[in-house]
């Protein structure tokens, strides 16, 4: 599986270093003590605050992107700092590039296209919200220790049979699959509890089974496409608001039937690998709806400012350029237009540094619309 930990100890073309993975076994929901995890905060930022002509402003929070009478160009950012004061940053090009729920977000209070209606299938911003179909088998062995107090992303396994379209979906009433992989990136010592279906919730019995399987369980996930649907879309609140004044995001979402026969079908398939392990005990998990977000299931969210050819149905070109306002980019999963049955990490990164490179070698050149339509 795709992973950005290294293996030994490396320093990139920015001079910065990181450490090799020591396998601690809390990787997942945690930042890297030893610099062994890449990303913009560790291998890039360091470089570029000792910039020159570069300023990083912590600790602060935009709060529109301004701009000019005509609506068609960006002039800059509202913001406001640690101490509440409020400046405005002029800019010759805007770059956006919160996580999507704040892309959308900061889109819509800015005014940037027109706000998505789901009745008349009219508008962009906010179009095309998708989330991530998470299915498990949870096994439990009596004669095995997989060591849960260690892991790393880098040592999980995936197969792709089921993904998508690697497979035939003659007859099977739906579209969509998932990468069915084994990520065994440590147990939190507290957190983790995996305990069979039925297990007291605490008491004498919860603590044998704990003891029991804390080391001798482990599970296969599906991580499952999910496509956007008519009705699923992000929207500003017309009731909760921030200490700022603005409107939250409101998600608008729920699993559609071809989620959820896909769900079904690719847990099956899992299952299947699962009884060859021969476990003691052996539990499928299929996502069910309706949806509910009571609970951490995934942060995998995409969509709401998504990319395409057309600028009645999507809100950047291919360059994540803003239609009709050129000089202001969204960069970030809110490109997305549907969810496959992968991470969307990678693509993620590798949309950012086409992005990056549209801007250098041909904005900067010629500033204005890269597509025309």
């Amino acid at each position: 599986m795709p992973s950005a930990l290294a293996s030994q100890g490396y320093t990139n073309q920015y001079g910065v270093t990181m450490g090799p993975c020591t396998f601690c076994g809390f990787c997942t929901n945690y930042g890297c003590a030893n610099y062994s995890k890449a990303s913009a905060i560790v291998n890039v930022l360091p470089a570029l605050v000792r910039m020159p002509n570069f300023t990083a402003n912590t600790h602060c929070e935009v709060l529109e992107v301004t701009k000019d009478s005509t609506g068609k160009r960006a002039t800059g950012i509202v913001y406001v700092d640690a101490n509440g004061d409020k400046w405005e940053q002029p800019a010759d090009i805007v770059v956006v590039a919160a996580f999507t729920f704040e892309n959308v977000r900061l889109m819509l209070l800015s005014g940037i296209g027109e706000p998505y209606n789901p009745i008349s299938n009219t508008g962009t911003t906010g179009r095309n919200y998708a989330y991530q179909t998470a299915n498990n088998v949870q096994l439990f062995f009596d004669d095995k220790n997989f060591n849960p107090f260690i892991g790393g992303g880098a040592i999980g396994m995936g197969i792709d049979e089921f993904n998508n379209d690697n497979f035939d979906h003659s007859g099977l009433g739906f579209v969509g699959g998932g990468s069915t992989r084994v990520t065994p990136i440590g147990a939190a010592p507290i957190n983790a509890r995996p305990v069979p279906p039925g297990t007291p919730k605490w008491g004498k019995e919860w603590k044998k089974t704990t003891a029991q399987y804390y080391a001798a369980s482990m599970s296969i996930g599906c991580e499952a496409s999910n496509y956007s649907a008519r009705s699923n879309y992000l929207s500003l609140d017309p009731t909760y608001k921030d200490p700022h004044g603005r409107p939250l995001l409101r998600i608008t979402f729920d699993f559609t039937e071809n989620d959820l026969r896909m769900a079904q079908y690719v847990t099956d398939k899992t299952a299947e690998i699962a009884k060859a392990l021969n476990p003691k005990m052996l539990f499928a998990s299929p996502r069910k709806g309706p949806w509910s977000n009571t609970s951490y299931q995934s942060s995998h969210v995409v969509g709401g400012f998504v990319m395409g050819a057309d600028p009645a149905t999507s809100s950047v070109n291919k360059h994540l350029q803003v239609w009709g306002v050129p000089n202001l980019f969204v960069v970030g999963a809110s490109a997305f237009p549907q969810n496959p049955g992968y991470n969307p990490t990678g693509t993620v990164g590798a949309l950012a540094f086409k992005a990056a490179h549209a801007i250098r070698t041909q904005y900067l050149k010629r500033p204005g619309e890269m597509i025309s339509v």
